[in-house]
């Protein structure tokens, strides 16, 4: 038990986000099985509230990166507070977000907001936000194990994943997932990279 988890600490250790991605596609049937892992994770009462639309097609990704930068725009612009631009001023991120187009994958994260039956009635979902976040932990530890790189993107309002990807008003759109390959030349900030140690992040009772 020890050594497995070892080796899955030192595995996960590795992740980083990136922002530059190669184009190279990546096969279908791995990022099914990544979804299909992600799919497992807990939820509450076991509703599994959440839905991943993968987005391949060029011209698609193309329209999500129109919307997500006029979000983007308005964010920097004028919605964004003073102390978030300066956490963010030595990454570098600015408005322009070409990796939505870059990179061979996106995977739009919608939450569940209520259950729909066969009949059109509406049932309650229960720990929504929770079990989507769990999900999406899994499922960016499973596009890690199988070699790929993700950047977790949140443009706000992200409504306009809704129309783009014909998903219905009863799921709200969380993360989009941006997955592939790093760029040869990839950097990854140090700025921030040094994780906390485990007296900082846990306690014994």
């Amino acid at each position: 038990m020890s050594e497995k988890a070892r080796a899955f600490y030192a595995n996960i250790a590795r992740r980083r986000t990136v922002r530059d991605f190669d184009n190279a596609q990546v096969p279908r049937e791995v990022l099914e099985q990544c979804l299909l892992a992600a799919g497992t994770a807990p939820s509450g009462a076991n509703q599994q509230p959440w839905f991943f639309t993968v987005i391949t097609d060029a011209s698609i990704k193309r329209k999500i990166r129109e919307a997500a930068e006029a979000e983007e725009r308005e964010f920097y612009a004028e919605r964004a507070p003073l102390e978030w631009l300066e956490a963010l001023t030595p990454l570098g991120t600015d408005p322009n977000k070409p990796f939505l187009e870059d990179a061979p994958a996106l995977i739009a994260i919608f939450a569940q907001k209520y259950g729909v039956r066969a009949d059109g009635s509406r049932f309650s979902h229960y720990y929504v936000p929770e079990s989507v976040g769990i999900a999406t932990g899994f499922l960016i530890a499973a596009l890690h194990e199988a070699g790929l790189a993700t950047l977790t993107h949140t443009p706000s309002p992200m409504g306009f994943l809704n129309t783009i990807c014909g998903r219905p008003k009863s799921e709200k759109p969380v993360i989009l997932l941006i997955v592939g390959y790093p760029k040869a030349d990839c950097q990854v900030p140090v700025y921030g990279g040094v994780k906390k140690t485990l007296a900082d992040i846990s306690s014994w009772l």
